[in-house]
């Protein structure tokens, strides 16, 4: 089954391996981030948390963000809108 994988991926365990066009690598970093949510949040395992941070990193740095500049954006929402401190659950 071909696939985005981790760099170190091919070495450990075989197989070929080839680098994506720029489009092609967002369009499959997106599929996996997809598909590292679902298996978080099916398993619900905090390792898949780090696997979805590693699939949201790929793909701030495709914008020219660092993962500090995307704690610079995060820390302004949560700043201006909250973060989820107080478990609220709106019925607006």
């Amino acid at each position: 089954m071909a696939k985005l994988v981790r760099d170190r991926i091919p070495d450990l365990f075989g197989g070929s391996a080839r680098p994506l066009n720029p489009p092609d690598f967002r369009a499959a970093l997106r599929e996996k981030l997809r598909e590292e949510t679902e298996e978080y949040l099916e398993a619900g395992d905090v390792q898949e948390l780090a696997d979805v941070l590693e699939v949201v990193y790929a793909l701030a740095a495709l914008d020219g963000l660092t993962p500090a500049d995307l704690e610079v954006l995060r820390a302004g929402k949560a700043e201006a809108r909250g973060a989820f401190l107080r478990r609220l659950w709106w019925e607006g």
